[in-house]
């Protein structure tokens, strides 16, 4: 859920002809998304009644559909009966745009959901390591985006889009060389100006502003090394959403990046009561990670085999299994076994996106 292809998937205020003047419905897709990032599934379906009683060919209700699934069954990709379904929504969502844009090319809400919709087929493809087909869906979704450039000021729901944009299209041909020849076909961004347009988002967004606290919060974490920052952000939606895992794990994750394990403990207490399976791991990490800046080396050392021992999700974990690895690694340096720690930090360079991890890891091998 992070990069620049992860658009924009709730309908702002000025895009819809349909829906501006419709404060009513607006307020029912809000509620329902606040229903579903705090995992109270059971309530979304009498307020996606509603809408569609008044919408029944809207867009914005397969979107909708495929948002809950996508949160409901995390990680989706290991549930097949609840990603076809998801893909399905998502391929709902593109065809009845197309029979909007079918009557007016320029139409801004056929336009925006279309641009939703590749946009999420876009990340299922990043997900499942298909980047060039990610890439394909990005390029469906781009002219559309680009519509939203312009509207920053008129709608500042559009200051995520842009900004995501700005900053991932230069970030992701650094990580992904092998889409760099098809780049060529999107406009040029500025990762500063990206950042500083999303912090706008994260403000002054209604609709948008959890997706850009998510997606910016991930950012710091993993490309700016700004674990502060990014604890912040993952702080607030933690607080608000406080059901749900990804939120509560990143939050934690930041805070003891940034060196305040203690006030990471009461979210990982949350982590320990969630039923995911893939927490596990994470829990394990966190709390190693506590232990050694402690000084607690034994019980980091058992926390953090234990942690490389469980299953990783590519998705969600990965990154904590990269964290467990390097913790080791100091673990072996610090007792002089050199050999050992070169090991482990191979194995982190294997697993790690975060530009700190990679860094630790590089410096050690290099020195």
């Amino acid at each position: 859920m992070k990069k620049f292809f992860l658009l924009l998937w709730l309908l702002p205020p000025a895009a819809s002809a349909q829906l501006i003047d419709d404060t009513a419905t607006q307020q029912l897709i809000l509620k329902a998304t606040d229903k579903i990032y705090n995992y109270e599934f059971d309530e979304i379906d009498p307020i996606v009644r509603q809408v569609r009683a008044k919408y029944p060919n809207h867009p914005v209700l397969p979107v909708l559909k495929s948002l809950q699934l996508y949160w409901q069954y995390l990680p989706i990709k290991e549930n097949r009966t609840a990603m076809n379904q998801y893909m399905n929504y998502l391929n709902q969502g593109v065809a009845l745009s197309d029979k909007i844009l079918e009557k007016n090319e320029n139409d801004p809400e056929g336009v925006f959901f279309s641009m939703a919709s590749h946009g999420y087929l876009a990340m299922k493809y990043h997900y499942d390591n298909e980047n060039m087909k990610a890439v394909n869906e990005a390029r469906k979704a781009y002219s559309y985006l680009k519509a939203g450039f312009k509207l920053m000021e008129k709608n500042p729901e559009f200051y995520f889009t842009t900004g995501l944009y700005n900053y991932y299209v230069e970030r992701y041909p650094m990580d992904h060389p092998i889409v760099k020849p098809v780049m060529i076909f999107f406009q040029d961004g500025d990762m500063p100006l990206g950042l500083k347009q999303m912090e706008i988002g994260a403000k002054r967004g209604i609709f948008t502003r959890t997706e850009t606290g998510l997606y910016l919060g991930q950012i710091y974490l993993k490309h700016e090394s700004q674990f502060a920052r990014g604890a912040a952000l993952f702080r607030q939606l933690a607080d608000k959403y406080p059901q749900n895992p990804v939120f509560n794990m990143h939050c934690a994750e930041g805070l003891v990046l940034a060196g305040r394990g203690s006030e990471a403990l009461p979210y990982i207490a949350r982590l320990k009561e969630m039923p995911q399976k893939f927490l596990a791991l994470p829990v394990k990490v966190l709390e190693a990670m506590i232990q050694e800046k402690a000084g607690d080396l034994r019980e980091a050392a058992e926390n953090y085999q234990a942690a490389i021992r469980l299953p990783v999700n590519d998705v969600f974990t990965k990154e904590f299994s990269a964290h467990a690895y390097a913790g080791l690694a100091r673990q072996a340096a610090r007792s002089g076994n050199r050999n050992q720690a070169k090991t482990y930090y191979k194995k982190v360079l294997d697993l790690a996106e975060y530009k700190s991890t990679i860094r630790e890891a590089r410096n050690f091998l290099k020195s």
